[in-house]
């Protein structure tokens, strides 16, 4: 049983936030594409972001806020240009929307964060950019968050959203989350952004932990590709707006809110997952039995990310040995004869060994998971076990299509 509940409001569900999100036109296609979140008071922030040494300019100058101040008021991220592989012209332009939107907003530009998704190598369209800035500022409600998280989608069929609330010191307290991202997920950062506020009152160094852990846990345990982006961000603020008392150490309070701001994390990373391009399932890979979490996390996430294993969820075809031949690649040194796979509730090798089994059964399984996409049903499970340590670990990742290699050949085209 959680210690918290689902509640609506998204990213303003958490006191003292507004969002908004509108058509700018920097998108051809003329879909929602310029996104803000603003909190009505300076929030402590924390950035977890691309591993890649190709990053786009807003990841560098996020990078350098956090360095310099770990506190901001807003978060502006426009979609339809990555503003990757712009060169310097690129950052003077996330100076520019940064100067621009601090004057609408009549705070600082070191206060703002910014994020950008879309094509690599295609700079923001600034005159574009800075004409909507003041129709965005007017649009900002505390019930935006529903339209911040459409304006930050580029090849995603549906918004991602959560918001979710407990108790602490006898107070409510509040974390809510978008994201976006639906190809090139891979872990390390995996295109995927995300957004998080809370109201919690928390110390900076603690609240980068937090996330950082969670990040770990949930946004690096996907995978779509196998491809990381050069825009992966996920930026976190915690404005203490539920007037508890400050966090600032590890204790029974800190765990909670570490908890909700993990499952946020969690449920915003099978959203992507679940959403991946042309996927038609969700893949969910636990491991157990493993020396310690990390390395269980590890087999997971090599056997999420396997073509042969996406491939042949696809194809509705229950080829155990795929599984195998991953969890035996992954890095993670165990002893074959304690090797367990199961499928559903199919089990398909044991000790080892290979099980008799099912197949047409299995296979009618992995043909309903098909079927409920985007739903509650829709998840292939996949467990499998590599010994009895305590270390255990999930993974999460989508289904090889013929529809995948088609947006991606056709992307620019």
């Amino acid at each position: 049983m959680s210690d918290w509940q689902v509640i609506d409001g998204s990213i303003t569900a958490p006191r003292g936030y507004r969002a908004a999100g509108i058509t700018a036109g920097l998108k051809a296609s003329g879909l929602p594409d310029l996104a803000l979140i603003v909190s009505d008071e300076e929030a402590i922030a924390a950035g977890v972001f691309t591993t890649s040494v190709v990053r786009a300019a807003p990841v560098d100058y996020c990078r350098q806020i956090l360095q310099t101040k770990a506190s901001a008021r807003a978060i502006l991220c426009n979609s339809g240009q990555a503003n990757a592989g712009t060169g310097t012209q690129g950052m003077t332009d996330a100076e520019e929307c940064a100067k621009t939107l601090g004057e609408a907003l009549n705070i600082p530009p070191d206060s703002i964060l910014l994020a950008s998704t879309g094509v690599i190598g295609q700079r923001i369209k600034m005159d574009i950019l800075k004409a909507a800035i003041p129709q965005l500022v007017t649009s900002l409600s505390d019930n935006g968050g529903d339209s911040a998280a459409k304006a930050i989608m580029t090849t995603d069929t549906v918004p991602k959203s959560i918001a979710l609330e407990t108790t602490i010191d006898g107070r409510p307290v509040r974390i809510g989350g978008i994201a976006k991202g639906a190809g090139m997920i891979h872990p390390n950062m995996a295109t995927m952004l995300s957004f998080v506020t809370c109201d919690a009152a928390v110390s900076s160094a603690l609240w980068q932990e937090m996330l950082s852990r969670a990040a770990d846990k949930t946004f690096n345990q996907i995978t779509v590709d196998g491809d990381t982006s050069t825009n992966d961000s996920l930026i976190a603020l915690a404005n203490g707006q539920s007037r508890t008392p400050a966090i600032t150490e590890m204790g029974p309070e800190a765990e909670k809110l570490e908890a909700m701001l993990t499952a946020v994390c969690q449920y915003l990373a099978k959203a992507m997952a679940r959403d991946g391009e042309g996927a038609t399932c969700l893949i969910e890979v636990v491991v157990s039995g493993a020396s310690d979490d990390r390395a269980a996390r590890q087999v997971a996430r090599t056997i999420a990310g396997s073509s042969l294993v996406k491939s042949a969820i696809f194809g509705r075809d229950p080829n155990w040995g795929r599984i195998a031949a991953a969890a035996g690649r992954a890095g993670v040194h165990f002893d074959q004869k304690d090797l367990q796979v199961s499928l559903g509730n199919f089990l398909l090798m044991e000790n080892g060994q290979p099980l008799a089994f099912d197949r047409s059964a299995a296979n009618e399984y992995l043909k309903k998971a098909a079927s409920g996409a985007f739903l509650q049903d829709d998840t292939v499970l996949i467990s499998v076990s590599i010994g009895n340590g305590n270390g255990s670990g999930k993974a999460w990742g989508c289904d090889l299509s013929y529809d995948y290699v088609k947006i991606n050949a056709e992307y620019t085209t």
